[in-house]
């Protein structure tokens, strides 16, 4: 049986903590886009997808350390489940690889055309997610 919210001291104000974190890294990577930052930008969209997403985990009391296990646990438990569209779980993996490519890869040359879907996809899974939060929290 999951304890409720509040028995565990917490859930609630971290699930609004990594939100909180997922807007500014949104913030960051628009303004990053503005000045041009392009792989910048796309680390940013990129993490304020995982905040947001590490948000909704939160409150069912997950934590996992690899990117792929937090992205894993929120398709099984909030994309299978219908909680999120289907298509928001293809292009979160798209922002992952695109951010991976971006971060490691020597040669990966940024488009601005990228860099602009991943904000977009950044934009689209906050609100949904702080939308969530809102009806679960209240």
């Amino acid at each position: 049986m999951q304890p409720e919210l509040d028995d565990i001291g917490g859930a609630k104000e971290l699930a609004k903590y990594r939100l909180t974190a997922a807007k500014e890294d949104l913030a960051a990577a628009e303004s990053s886009l503005e000045d041009n930052f392009y792989r910048s930008a796309n680390n940013r969209a990129y993490y304020a997808i995982f905040r947001a997403v590490s948000a909704c985990l939160a409150l069912e009391f997950k934590s996992y350390k690899q990117h792929s296990q937090v992205i894993g646990c929120f398709n099984k438990d909030f994309v299978h489940t219908g909680i999120f569209p289907k298509e928001i779980s293809r292009k979160i993996s798209r922002a992952q690889e695109v951010r991976h490519a971006s971060d490691y890869d020597d040669f990966y040359v940024v488009g601005i055309e990228d860099v602009k879907e991943q904000i977009d996809t950044a934009k689209e899974v906050v609100a949904m997610v702080e939308k969530y939060l809102q009806d679960k929290i209240k």
